[in-house]
């Protein structure tokens, strides 16, 4: 299939990934800077979430179409291309992890004050704070999966194609973290209302004199 043929094809919204991917294999640079258009975002969105520096993010997503580039004659395109191009992203990320030594950190925001006209994105913006904060203490296998199936709106399918583990395995992950992500953004919630109520006055009638001891 010649790029004229797939633009045609993609304008009419029925386009595959697998014919683009042959394509280029076949020798059409063209095809995989479509699949670059069309994938390079959402990777640099998932990598933010896991590096936490743009630089990094950017630099991963670079790499990763540099290895889907040397590894593009061990495409299989009965298979789906969007599994393949995230496994590799997933292994450059982890050896990212391995040589830092050390679980990636989420850095807790501080927002500033606001007016009460802005005050609505201030407390977006702490909300997604706090999700950030909870997603970072799981353990990786379940944030990766919740990562995957929840803002990538991926399958449980596809999720297990792209982390390497049995369905089942991915649904047992998939459970425990959400049941542990509701517990920590409950237990968030209710420290952060605990933080905002006043204290209680305790100085009323601290200095009343005492009936009976009128002069």
């Amino acid at each position: 299939m010649t790029l004229g043929t797939l633009r045609r094809t993609l304008s009419s919204g029925v386009i595959e990934d697998s014919e683009l991917m042959t394509a280029y294999v076949r020798g059409d640079a063209r095809a995989f800077a479509e699949l670059f258009e069309r994938y390079a975002p959402m990777l640099l969105r998932i990598m933010k979430r896991k590096l936490r520096s743009d630089g990094d993010a950017e630099e991963l997503v670079q790499q990763t179409f540099l290895q889907a580039h040397r590894a593009r004659s061990d495409f299989d395109a009965t298979r789906p291309f969007r599994p393949w191009l995230l496994t590799i992203a997933f292994n450059l990320q982890r050896e990212v992890y391995r040589r830092r030594a050390r679980r990636p950190e989420a850095p807790l925001e501080v927002e500033p004050a606001a007016p009460e006209s802005e005050r609505g994105g201030v407390e977006r913006a702490q909300r997604a704070a706090r999700l950030r904060t909870a997603l970072a203490a799981l353990p990786a296998g379940q944030r990766e999966v919740i990562e995957l199936h929840w803002f990538e709106e991926m399958g449980f399918a596809e999720v297990a194609q792209v982390l390497d583990l049995g369905l089942s395995a991915v649904k047992v992950r998939a459970h425990r973290g959400y049941k542990t992500l509701r517990e920590l953004l409950e237990r968030q919630e209710l420290a952060t209302d605990a933080a905002a109520e006043p204290p209680a006055d305790r100085s009323a009638g601290a200095g009343a004199p005492r009936r009976g001891n009128r002069p």
